[in-house]
């Protein structure tokens, strides 16, 4: 029996290496303390993501620094399926992508803006959006095989990074908010596992500033909010074609650290 069958499971998809630790850690590790099984994927492999080693050395370098930050987080880490600038829209990657979901049968899925800064970003959540709604498919094939199954699932977006759409720079805000304040320092243990990003970030930007952007944005969040230090934000998909009707497991199962967005 898997273990998804005895406890309800989470995955976050996301696009590069420290993506996670950005947007969806906090969320993943209340989840975790919730009793759910969570899971850790980075659709590309950060290939890009140095100005001094290669692109295969810092393929090795951020994958090692990848399983590392999913070990602080417990959570179960899956590996890369595409390179950095090559996460397109494709069939390719879909029915990799899918085969994941039908191991994992989440209850959850956490993914990032559907508008973001990157396209990276945007065509990961599209990936993830169409992975979770053919999961009962069995004439879509997948790779490699994996039986289907018909359970419900809700896909969750997260906040943009910088918190507003990129092409009008409108504010973007949340359903509701996550206080993630009690587990920020396993949250900030897990980004600077990323240590490659650190290096280059600091020489570029200013000491610990990945660190710091971060500890702003989930401020930012948790002001937002207008209750919590630190909070991470979610919109919630439309359940059509997920679930027979609409559900909120991520509320249901943090209800004691959720508040709904009273500026909606």
């Amino acid at each position: 029996m898997r273990k998804s069958d005895i406890r309800p499971s989470a995955i976050a998809i996301v696009a590069h290496p420290d993506d996670i630790e950005f947007c969806c850690a906090g969320t993943l590790l209340l989840l975790k303390e919730a009793g759910w099984e969570i899971h850790y994927m980075n659709v590309s492999s950060g290939n890009c993501g140095s100005l001094s080693m290669d692109a295969e050395q810092t393929r090795i370098t951020r994958r090692l620094e990848s399983q590392r930050a999913a070990e602080i987080l417990g959570a179960t880490w899956h590996p890369s399926i595409a390179d950095d600038l090559e996460i397109v829209y494709s069939v390719f990657l879909l029915r990799q992508l899918a085969a994941i979901i039908r191991e994992v049968r989440p209850r959850i899925v956490l993914t990032h803006s559907p508008q973001d800064y990157m396209i990276d970003h945007e065509n990961t959540a599209r990936l993830a959006v169409t992975a979770a709604f053919s999961r009962g498919m069995p004439n879509f094939e997948t790779s490699p095989p994996a039986p289907v199954y018909d359970s419900g699932v809700t896909v969750y977006h997260a906040m943009p990074h910088g918190l507003c759409d990129p092409v009008l720079r409108r504010p973007v805000q949340p359903d509701g908010f996550v206080d993630t304040t009690s587990v920020h320092h396993l949250k900030r243990l897990a980004l600077a596992a990323h240590a490659s990003q650190k290096e280059w970030l600091d020489a570029s930007q200013g000491m610990d500033s990945y660190l710091l952007e971060m500890d702003a944005m989930s401020e930012k969040v948790g002001a937002m909010s207008g209750k919590f230090h630190h909070a991470e934000g979610w919109r919630r998909r439309s359940h059509l074609g997920f679930s027979a009707s609409e559900t909120d497991p991520l509320r249901d199962a943090l209800a004691a650290c959720w508040s709904a967005n009273s500026c909606i």
